[in-house]
């Protein structure tokens, strides 16, 4: 049986990913310091054959005993509240926590794969945006904490392929949704379906003519897995290549619910991309992947997610 780590295991993508390799017969160790992780997200895994959970900070030094097949690294705030909030912490499990864990797969002569992001190519100068695009990120900026951090994470990870051999992969993740995720973490979806479920006006930053893409979460880890699986050591865009605007994307997600909440409108943050669109080419020619589930199936299964639990927050 594979033994893999996942870092970040309690959190949105990383529980859905413990879930999926369980399924695919892989021992799994979940470690979350907690910090943004919840461990509800992981209670139907605990006490399954074949799963444990270790809370535990990774930017400190990390050991697991016996051995390990592979290390798949999701440890890392991931909304723009975060990074306001915990701007040294969104830094350092970026270069120490990918550093540490870079370390145990040299160690333990694992694979590792580095959930990097599509921050890394900053308000982009060119779209969509293709792995070889170096970006635009502004290094001094709020968002830069998060978009360096995972720039760094990206030179230490090839640095380690080069000097010392270590199997790598990176996912260049674009905008997910899906159930599990924090109803009030910033992030477009969960805001705007809060807003809607509870009949608020549901805010737009800038004008709304922005553009996200929006790939629902089974997809997601269906292309993670298999780039862990695959031997393509180049950075791989994994989302969904189709565009809208993020009023757009508001409007629909108040249709969806069938709330009677109005659109406004607020002044957009510094630095907030104002096209976010990946080119899936190479997941396409090198995974045999491209994402599968339409917007409306997705939306559903997440607001079947999100009701109950926006009915829970106090007003």
């Amino acid at each position: 049986m594979a033994r893999a780590l996942v870092t970040g295991g309690a959190g949105f993508l990383g529980s859905h990913l413990c879930e999926t390799l369980l399924q695919r017969g892989y021992e799994v160790i979940a470690m979350d310091s907690l910090l943004t992780g919840d461990l509800r997200n992981i209670e139907h895994l605990i006490g399954r054959p074949g799963f444990s959970f270790i809370h535990y900070d990774v930017t400190k030094f990390v050991h697991i005993p016996g051995k390990l097949d592979a290390i798949l690294h999701f440890a890392s705030p991931a909304s723009p509240i975060d990074y306001l909030e915990l701007p040294i912490q969104t830094l350092k499990v970026g270069s120490l926590g990918t550093h540490n864990t870079l370390g145990l797969a040299k160690e333990k002569k694992a694979k590792f794969l580095l959930a990097s992001t599509s921050e890394v190519y900053g308000d982009p100068l060119e779209h969509p945006q293709k792995e070889d695009y170096w970006g635009n990120v502004n290094p001094i900026g709020p968002r830069g904490v998060y978009d360096e951090a995972k720039r760094f994470a990206e030179a230490i990870t090839m640095a380690y392929r080069r000097t010392h051999g270590v199997e790598t992969r990176i996912c260049r993740i674009f905008n997910t949704y899906g159930p599990r995720m924090r109803l009030r973490d910033g992030r477009a979806l969960p805001s705007f379906l809060t807003q809607a479920l509870q009949g608020d006006d549901v805010t737009v930053f800038g004008d709304g003519s922005q553009t996200r893409s929006f790939c629902y979460v089974s997809d997601l880890i269906d292309g993670i897995i298999r780039l862990l699986e695959s031997s393509v050591p180049d950075p791989v865009n994994i989302g969904n290549p189709t565009e809208m605007t993020i009023e757009q994307f508001a409007r629909e997600i108040i249709a969806a619910t069938g709330s009677k909440s109005k659109v406004i409108y607020k002044s957009l943050p510094k630095d907030d991309p104002k096209q976010r669109r990946p080119d899936i080419t190479r997941a396409r020619t090198l995974l045999g992947w491209e994402p599968k589930v339409p917007l409306r199936e997705g939306m559903a299964k997440t607001i079947e997610w999100f009701k109950p639990r926006v009915s829970e927050l106090p007003r």
